[in-house]
């Protein structure tokens, strides 16, 4: 009745893509100008992480309902399936609209390159189509849901000191330990931005990793004072946790959006099957769908598929899940609870 398949990631695969990493020709990527192609066997490229690969779920699920035939290949790496996408060896990826702008103007521009992206959402949106629309890639409508650095601290430290925004926090002159990765030292949307922003006392860093439990679990018992982690954490809870809103715009808009190769998948069949789910999904489902899988242990495929069904996108019954794809770049699906779900590009 359908033909929704997973794919292996050879080793033929990754040494071809591994080959295009300052992407490949022009020809290889088709005439930009040629008129938007639709092929109807579509590859959704999943970075292997579980948000990811929910949403390379969903991609598939709405693209069969609309009369395609998808695959599902995972490869974990950007440096292997942006090259992979711009080829056409990929069709489809979901990526995140600053991260993915700053990552291609570095790409075209060199390491050095001033950022792109920013917390104007149009802003970045029309850098990023720049930057794509020369490699032969066209970035859809960006979603509701956003999945960008995020402060949290624990339940009790925000009320005794009455903190709900990080200007708050900031207000407040309290001295903070903040546990993230050693690299939040340098980059300017974590330490620096932090007190640049909004005039915070960090006193150091505690290098626990982005989100990690051993992170949460040092904030929980106030070794430190706030972790850095991200608006789609389903975990917080578990460790008492509440996010700090970010009043000021320190982080950049990191919507999720559709990236397809143009001459494969750039046609209206493609576009209007996926903007189905960007109108409807938001952060709030996106992190409730993150905890399913990382919390509770449910496959990305079940989970995907219950969640287009509760939003009337998808038939009871109506399309068979896919299973991840297996390989040397595969992960397990799921993951302990309060890991790290997706490395940032900054």
């Amino acid at each position: 009745m359908r033909a929704l398949r997973t794919a292996a990631v050879c080793g033929a695969l990754l040494l071809a893509t591994a080959t295009c990493t300052t992407g490949p020709s022009l020809e290889d990527r088709g005439d930009v100008t040629a008129p938007p192609g639709d092929s109807k066997h579509l590859t959704i490229g999943t970075a292997g992480f579980t948000e990811s690969d929910l949403l390379a779920q969903m991609y598939a699920l709405l693209l069969e309902r609309a009369g395609y035939h998808t695959r599902i290949l995972s490869v974990t790496n950007r440096e292997l399936y942006e090259p992979a996408l711009e080829s056409g060896r990929i069709d489809v990826v979901p990526e995140y609209a600053a991260t993915f702008a700053d990552w291609l103007n570095a790409k075209a521009h060199g390491p050095g390159a001033r950022p792109v992206g920013s917390p104007d959402l149009a802003t970045t949106m029309k850098a990023l189509r720049t930057l794509a629309s020369a490699r032969g890639l066209t970035v859809l409508d960006p979603g509701r849901a956003v999945d960008q650095n995020a402060f949290a601290v624990s339940a009790g430290y925000a009320g005794k000191h009455r903190l709900r925004t990080l200007s708050d926090l900031g207000r407040s002159g309290l001295p903070v330990r903040l546990a993230a990765g050693d690299e939040c030292v340098r980059r300017p949307y974590c330490a620096p931005g932090l007190r640049k922003t909004y005039g915070i006392d960090i006193t150091g860093i505690d290098p626990k990793g982005v989100g990690t439990t051993p992170a949460k679990q040092a904030v929980q018992r106030g070794q430190d004072q706030m972790v850095l982690t991200t608006t789609t954490d389903a975990t917080l809870g578990q460790f008492g946790l509440v996010l700090l809103a970010d009043d000021r715009h320190l982080q950049n808009a990191d919507n999720i959006v559709p990236v397809v190769n143009r001459a494969r998948a750039g046609a209206k069949g493609v576009t209007e099957a996926l903007d189905r789910l960007n109108t409807v999904l938001t952060t709030a489902d996106l992190a409730g769908m993150n905890e399913r899988v990382d919390g509770w242990r449910r496959l990305p495929e079940d989970v995907a598929r219950g969640y287009l069904e509760s939003r009337n996108l998808l038939a009871p019954g109506g399309n068979r899940p896919v299973s991840p794809s297996a390989g040397p770049a595969a992960r397990p699906v799921g993951r302990p609870a309060g890991t790290r779900r997706r490395p940032r590009g900054r």
